[in-house]
């Protein structure tokens, strides 16, 4: 077998990987989403706002904690602002 031949077939088993994990972020964010509409449905009985930036804030730091690469922090933040926004925008 070639060098090409076994860098291809390298290659299809870490797409397979990346399509499996695919699969379980699209089934985690739509959990999340659950769990941020029913949020979203107790804060007026709590007499609280929807947006609340302290939280927001408190999760980019905690998932800055929890990061170890090889993603920088800033582009871990990127993508759970845009988490946050869609969560926000989601409607039951």
């Amino acid at each position: 077998m070639t060098e090409d031949q076994n860098a291809e077939i390298e290659i299809g088993k870490h797409r397979a990987v990346i399509d499996s994990l695919d699969e379980q972020i699209v089934a985690l964010l739509n959990k999340r989403a659950t769990e941020s509409l029913a949020i979203r449905m107790l804060k007026p009985q709590a007499q609280m706002g929807l947006y609340d930036p302290k939280r927001e804030e408190e999760i980019f730091t905690r998932l800055e904690a929890l990061n170890d690469g090889p993603m920088y922090n800033d582009d871990v933040r990127e993508i759970y602002a845009t988490i946050l926004k869609v969560m926000k925008e989601i409607r039951a």
